[in-house]
């Protein structure tokens, strides 16, 4: 099973489900991207990620949608609509492919509030990984 995390810079929401969730199901392929790719993976992503033993899975750079063949996931997790709103303007036939996670961008929330994120998308992960049949 193929699925991609979407996040608007691929800079923290989306890598970091990634790699929890390569870190969880090894047996899954995951990658993450961003509709508008940032220059560097954030630093707290990676503080957080190194707790959880799963810094190893957390990819070197930032990639964009447009990297990515859609058409060939089984499942897209967008983390807002508007990602989701993004990904149908270029590609409305996989709509179905497409779940929206409404985790915010910790960059526009009080000064803190990433590993409030952070514990939010770990969750949803766990969730994911049991929902998935091996």
């Amino acid at each position: 099973m193929k699925i991609l995390f979407v996040c608007t810079g691929n800079s923290y929401r989306s890598p970091v489900a990634e790699a929890l969730l390569k870190k969880i199901r090894g047996d899954l392929e995951v990658e993450s991207a961003g509709t508008h790719p940032a220059g560097v993976i954030a630093s707290n992503a990676k503080k957080f990620l190194e707790k959880e033993n799963a810094l190893e899975n957390l990819k070197g750079a930032p990639e964009g949608i447009n990297q990515k063949n859609l058409e060939e996931c089984d499942l897209i997790v967008a983390m807002k609509q508007n990602h989701k709103n993004e990904i149908l303007r270029r590609h409305p036939q996989i709509e179905d492919k497409i779940q929206v996670w409404d985790i915010d961008d910790p960059i526009y929330l009080p000064y803190g509030s990433d590993e409030e994120v952070f514990e939010e998308i770990k969750r949803k992960v766990l969730k994911l990984a049991e929902s998935i049949k091996r």
